[in-house]
Order: structure tokens, then sequence, then C-alpha cells
């Protein structure tokens, strides 16, 4: 849970250490705002996949599940900035699967903390293992990082895509190969 008064005690400090002054008109408010929308932003702090992924449907075929180009919003934990992207998330059910919204879900519950892409990328395929039984799981994700973008080397357009298998995808370049197939790569 957002602490909004520590927030914007440290915003206004932060604005002030870069030189503003906090009694200007336009930055008056903005401890408030940015502590309300950092409520949303880092809503997954106290997220759960196992909320979404707990709620199954008994199957009689145990085929690859993919869902893709599942748009994610997050924030870098070296530097705050937002990255951003498509997360393609693949799973081999154990007689039971989820309801699609709910992948999406649990790509949301991790991308809403202070992230790392390649953590991101692995809490997704070990909730799929971990909080839905699936006997494989692969992730894909494809992200800008602001980071990357408007400070360092300033490279716009430039992705970063991370990649990671568990179970049966790890063991099975068929499967593999069917999952980047699905994706048209």
């Amino acid at each position: 849970m957002v602490d909004k008064e520590k927030v914007e005690r440290a915003i206004k400090l932060l604005l002030e250490g870069i030189g503003e002054d906090v009694t200007r008109e336009g930055l008056v408010d903005t401890p408030a705002r940015i502590a309300r929308m950092y409520e949303e932003l880092f809503a997954g702090m106290d997220g759960d996949a196992k909320e979404y992924l707990g709620r199954t449907f008994t199957v009689q075929d145990n085929k690859m599940v993919l869902e893709k180009e599942i748009t994610f919003y997050s924030m870098c934990e070296h530097h705050l900035l937002p990255f951003y992207g498509k997360a393609h998330v693949a799973y081999i059910p154990n007689g039971k699967v989820v309801g699609l919204s709910k992948l999406a879900r649990t790509v949301e519950v991790f991308a809403r903390r202070p992230q790392l892409q390649e953590q991101l990328t692995a809490q997704i395929a070990d909730a799929l293992m971990e909080d839905l039984g699936a006997q494989g799981a692969m992730v894909m994700i494809e992200a800008e990082h602001m980071c990357m973008t408007m400070r360092g080397v300033k490279k716009p357009g430039s992705q970063t895509v991370t990649v990671i298998s568990r179970g049966r995808f790890e063991e099975d370049t068929h499967l593999q190969e069917m999952f980047f197939k699905m994706l048209g790569r």
C-alpha cells in the first residue's frame, strides 16, 4: 500500500532539490497528484497472481494456450522511469485453464511494481507454474525503456527482448518453435 503522505513529502523535497519553487501555482498540487498516481502505478505491490490463476476450468486437452500482445506499463527500479511494451504468455495446462483475461491480469500484477524486465518475465512464468500448476510456461517480453530513450545513450525505439521457459517448454524445442511460430517470428 502506498503511503501517500510519505510520497508527498518526498516529491516536495525532490522538487526543492532540483531548485523548484514548490509554492509556484503549477507545482502546489503536484506532490498530491503524484501520490495518487503512484497508488495506481504501484498497485501490484499488494496484488497476488494466485487471486487470478486460482480460478480455473477443467479441460480435456492439454495443448498450448498463448495470449499474445498483452500491453503493459512498468517502472524501472533503477531509475524509476517507465518501460512499456508487449508480453506474450504461453502455458501447457495440466487439466485446468484460466480465463484469458487472467493472463493479462497476471502480467499486470507483476508489472505494477518497481521492476526489472528480466525479473518480470521470470515472475510471470513462475506464477503460471506454481499458482496454475501448468506443465510448462514460456514468456516473452518486448519493451522500450525510457531510461534508454530520454537519458544515457538516448536511443528511442530500441527494444529489449527477454524470453524465459519453464517445465515442458525448457525440455521440448518443438514447443519453443511452436511458440515463436504462433507469434509470427
